[in-house]
C-alpha cells in the first residue's frame, strides 16, 4: 500500500502482523475508553493560525537532559518490540539514531541492552519498572551504565498489569494461546519467515541475560504478574536515585500532586502518560492532564508526554499545551512492523514535515515559541 501519512502505517501493520501481535500493540484496557480519549481529545485542540511572520528561519531543534535533539521527539519504551520486526529494538534504535533522536529500550525488550547499544552512536535511554526482584533491577541498571545509557525512564503506573481483554481474544494470552499464535503465524508467511524464523531468539533478552536461561514469550505475562510490586512508593525509588547518577525521568504521571511529588523527589523529568490507555481505563487523556501539570511544575523539571500522539500536528499540540518533548509508542511500532528501520525513519520524516507546516502557520519559529498563545480557547 502507499504510505502518505503517519496513520497509514497502522493499516500496513495490521495486514502484515499475526492478530495476536497487532491487537497487543493496538489495544487498551477494559472497554478502552481512555484509549479513544487520548486521540479524540488531542484532535480537538485547536491551533491559532498566524500569517506573514517571516518563517524562513524555522528550527525544530531542542536540548533535553544535555542532549541535542533534531526534533522534540523520543521513541517510547515498548515491550516486545523485537516481535514486530527482525531484531526490532536494533532497527528502531538505528532509525532514531539516524534522525538525531533518543531511543528508549524497554525492560521487557526482545533484544538485550548489550545487543542494541553498540549499534548506535548516541547514548540510548532505558526504561525500568519497580519489580519484586530487586536483584534484577540492580543487575540491569549496572548493565545499562556499562552500555553507556544516559537517561533512566522509570515507569510507575504499572504496579499491577491492566485488564487487557483483547489479548485473551487474540491469542496473546488465554486458553490454547501458543497453538493459536502458531496458526496465526502460518497465515502471515512474510512475518513468519522474517521475524518468526529468522528473528530469533524470541525471549525477553534483558531478563534472560540476568537469569541465565531463556524467558520465552509464554513466560512473559506470568513473569510480569509475579514481579510487579503493588507496594511501590516513593521510598522504593530512593536507592535508585542514589545509584543512578544520570537523568531520571518518572513515567506515568497524570495528577498535579504526583508531579509535585516528583519535583520533591528530585526527578529530572516526568512523562505525562496514561500508558497509552493500557492501564486504568476511565482516566483523563494525557492532553487533558498536561496543562495543569505544566502550570504546576514547568521550569522545575522537563515535561515529556505520550499517549495518543499520531502525527506531527499532535506533537505541536502537546508542546503548546506545555510539554518539552513528545514520546511515540504505537506510532513507531506500526511503522516498524510495516517496513522496519526504513519505515520508522520515513515516519519521523513525515512527523517533521507536519511539524514544519504547523509551526509555520502558527507563527512559531522555534520549539520554545509554542505555548498556550498558540492555541484557541485554552
Amino acid at each position: 500500500m502507499i504510505i502518505s501519512a503517519p496513520t497509514d502505517y497502522r493499516k500496513a501493520a495490521k495486514s502484515k502482523l499475526p492478530p495476536f501481535l497487532f491487537q497487543y500493540i493496538d489495544g487498551g484496557s477494559y472497554s478502552e475508553h481512555t484509549l479513544r480519549r487520548n486521540t479524540q481529545d488531542l484532535a480537538e485542540i485547536a491551533l491559532k493560525q498566524r500569517v506573514l511572520n517571516d518563517m524562513s528561519t524555522l528550527s525544530l531543534e531542542t536540548q533535553l537532559f544535555g542532549e541535542h535533539m533534531a526534533l522534540p521527539i523520543a521513541l517510547s519504551p515498548v515491550g516486545l518490540t523485537g516481535m514486530y520486526a527482525r531484531r526490532g529494538e536494533v532497527q528502531a534504535a538505528k532509525a532514531a539514531d539516524n534522525k538525531g533522536l533518543p531511543f528508549t529500550m524497554s525492560t521487557v525488550s526482545v533484544c538485550p541492552i548489550e545487543e542494541v547499544a553498540p549499534t548506535i552512536k548516541r547514548p540510548m535511554w532505558f526504561q525500568l519498572y519497580v519489580l519484586r526482584d530487586r536483584g534484577f533491577m540492580k543487575n540491569v541498571l549496572e548493565r545499562a551504565k556499562a552500555a553507556g545509557v544516559t537517561t533512566l525512564v522509570f515507569t510507575v503506573d504499572m504496579p499491577v498489569p491492566g485488564a487487557r481483554y483483547r489479548d485473551r481474544h487474540s491469542g496473546m494470552s488465554g486458553p490454547n494461546a501458543a497453538a493459536r499464535r502458531v496458526l496465526q503465524a502460518m497465515r502471515h508467511p512474510q512475518w513468519a519467515f522474517d521475524v518468526g524464523l529468522f528473528g530469533q531468539p524470541h525471549d525477553l533478552g534483558n531478563i534472560s541475560t540476568y537469569r541465565g536461561e531463556p524467558t520465552k514469550l509464554e513466560d512473559y505475562i506470568g513473569w510480569l504478574g509475579e514481579n510487579f510490586d503493588p507496594s511501590i512508593s516513593w521510598k522504593d525509588l530512593e536507592w535508585i536515585r542514589d545509584f543512578w547518577d544520570g537523568p531520571m525521568v518518572i513515567k506515568g504521571i497524570l495528577d498535579v500532586e504526583d508531579a509535585k511529588d516528583a519535583v520533591k523527589f528530585g526527578a529530572d523529568g516526568i512523562v505525562v502518560s496514561n500508558h497509552g490507555g493500557r492501564q486504568l481505563d476511565g482516566v483523563m487523556s494525557s492532553a487533558k492532564a498536561l496543562p495543569a501539570i505544566a502550570d504546576a511544575v514547568k521550569g522545575d523539571m522537563k515535561i515529556l508526554v505520550d499517549s495518543g500522539i499520531r502525527s506531527g500536528l499532535d506533537v505541536v499540540r502537546m508542546l503548546a499545551l506545555g510539554a518539552d518533548c513528545a514520546m511515540l509508542g504505537r506510532s513507531f511500532i506500526y511503522a516498524l512492523a510495516a517496513q522496519g528501520q526504513t519505515g520508522v525513519e520515513h515516519l519521523l520524516d513525515l512527523y517533521e514535515k507536519e511539524m514544519r507546516v504547523a509551526m509555520t502557520l502558527c507563527g512559531a519559529k522555534t520549539i520554545q515559541d509554542l505555548n498556550r498563545d498558540s492555541l484557541v480557547n485554552i
